[in-house]
Order: structure tokens, then C-alpha cells, then sequence
């Protein structure tokens, strides 16, 4: 992950041409003090190829003094206001039509005392591998894979899916009967309940809904949440992982128990 900095109070206040950074990788964050007038950033990654499709942007809990744009075809397109700075968890993803390089522009809203603004963000590009893998089945093989090398696996149902036709996401939100695997704590018991629970996020396009029965939700993380990789119906799981055991075609010991 790499942070750059960058203070507008370093250029001439009589100024008002549009500054402008280079952002090489496909993943990092930017952290813009003081702003003022624009701020234009290109992600410009050093693999860049057309693999990577799909930028997604997390403003700072404490985002303020700015709004995110993304350039496109001459025109500008907000993909994050001012406004969601309340928004700690809020993650906003669009479609990159030029992968190998996407301009994104910050409009610094007007204010009297910018001593106190901040306006920071994360952003990953997704591939086009990474992102069609979240909207259709598993092969055997991805699945054997998925429980070896992801960042959570959890066995649970479906509470509830909510989607987000503005910012292009979906949110399922998973009662949980086993946490094999995660990196951080996103599944959690509840006080009251006892129930752990967990939401797994994901993109629109993929049009999930809620289905009855057990599942194996495997995937990753990116900006602290879970992304939602294969799914497969646990019964279905169960036998593939069991079949592949008695080859030796495991790539990986998972314990069911």
C-alpha cells in the first residue's frame, strides 16, 4: 500500500491551474491536505493491461473538504461527495473503461479555513479475472484453491441482501455456523444473540439474491471487508473436497470438523 501526500498550501495561492499526481499501483491510498481548487490523480499502474477493469474508492472516515470524480469520455462523473465522510464503511466502484489509465479528479469544495481538511482515500483496481469470478460458480478446481489461499472461509446462510444500484455493490449479510478461516475479525458473535454474524460484500452485476440452505462463502479482503469469492452449497462442497481427497487432488488439508 503506498500513501501520498500532497498539500495544495505548497503551490502559489494566486494559482488556479489543476495539479496533478501519478498513482502507479493497483492498489493504495491518497491523502490530500488542505485542499483547494482541483487535484487531478491518474492510476497509471505499472502492470496495467486489460485485465483490470474496475476501480473501487474508500473515502477516510474523516473525508472532508472534497469530492471524487471519475473522468470519462470528456465528462466528469461523481462517484464520491463530501458527504460521505459519515460514511466510514461506505466503498464506491465503477467500471474503468481505460484500465491502463484512469483519471479521477478532486473538486475542493468551497470554505473559509481549510487548515482542518483532509481528504483521503483508498482505491484497489479489480480484474477482469477476479471481478467475473465473483459472479459466476467455482470450477472444482478454483474451489479446492479458494479454501487454501483466501482470506476467510465460513460456513452460514443468507440473513438478508441488500443492493446499492449508486455505487454498483451488493451486501450479504451471512448468519454464521463455523468460522474456518479469517484474516481479521469481520465475523463476529453477537452479545445479545450469541449468533455470529458477517457481511460479505459484493458487486451488483453479479446479481446475487437470497437463496435458502448452507453455504461455503469463501473470498478476500480489500479495504478491511469481505469480498465475496466462491459460494458453493456446503453438501456440494463436501463432496467435491471429499472426492478430491481420495485422489490425492487436495492442494490443501481443510478441516470440516
Amino acid at each position: 500500500m503506498i500513501l501520498k501526500v500532497f498539500s495544495s498550501l505548497s503551490g502559489s495561492p494566486r494559482s488556479r491551474a489543476v495539479e496533478q499526481v501519478h498513482l502507479r499501483c493497483t492498489e493504495g491510498s491518497l491523502e490530500w491536505m488542505y485542499p483547494a481548487r482541483a487535484l487531478r490523480v491518474l492510476l497509471e499502474p505499472n502492470l496495467a493491461s486489460a485485465r483490470h477493469t474496475t476501480v473501487c474508492i474508500k473515502p477516510a472516515s474523516d473525508f472532508q473538504g472534497a469530492s471524487i470524480y471519475v473522468e470519462h469520455a470528456g465528462q466528469l462523473h461523481l462517484v464520491v461527495s463530501e458527504a460521505e465522510g459519515a460514511r466510514p464503511h461506505h466503498v464506491s466502484c465503477f467500471s474503468a473503461h481505460a484500465p491502463q489509465r484512469v483519471a479521477l479528479f478532486l473538486q475542493a469544495s468551497p470554505q473559509r479555513d481549510i487548515s482542518r481538511r483532509t481528504a483521503s482515500f483508498q482505491y484497489e483496481l479489480l480484474s477482469n479475472q477476479s471481478t467475473t469470478a465473483m459472479c459466476r460458480p467455482c470450477d472444482n478446481v478454483e474451489l479446492l484453491m479458494a479454501i487454501c489461499s483466501s482470506d476467510f472461509v465460513v460456513k452460514g446462510s443468507i440473513r438478508n441482501v441488500s443492493h446499492d444500484s449508486e455505487n454498483h455493490t451488493s451486501q450479504v449479510d451471512i448468519s454464521v455456523q463455523k468460522v474456518y478461516r479469517q484474516k481479521n475479525r469481520i465475523f463476529q458473535q453477537d452479545e445479545a444473540s450469541g449468533e455470529w454474524r458477517g457481511p460479505i460484500q459484493t458487486l451488483l452485476q453479479c446479481k446475487v439474491k437470497k437463496g435458502g440452505g448452507d453455504f461455503l462463502f469463501t473470498g478476500n479482503e480489500h479495504f478491511g471487508e469481505a469480498w465475496l469469492g466462491c459460494a458453493p452449497r456446503f453438501k456440494d462442497f463436501m463432496f467435491i473436497y471429499q472426492a478430491a481427497r481420495e485422489r490425492g487432488a487436495n492442494p490443501c488439508e481443510f478441516q470440516l470438523n
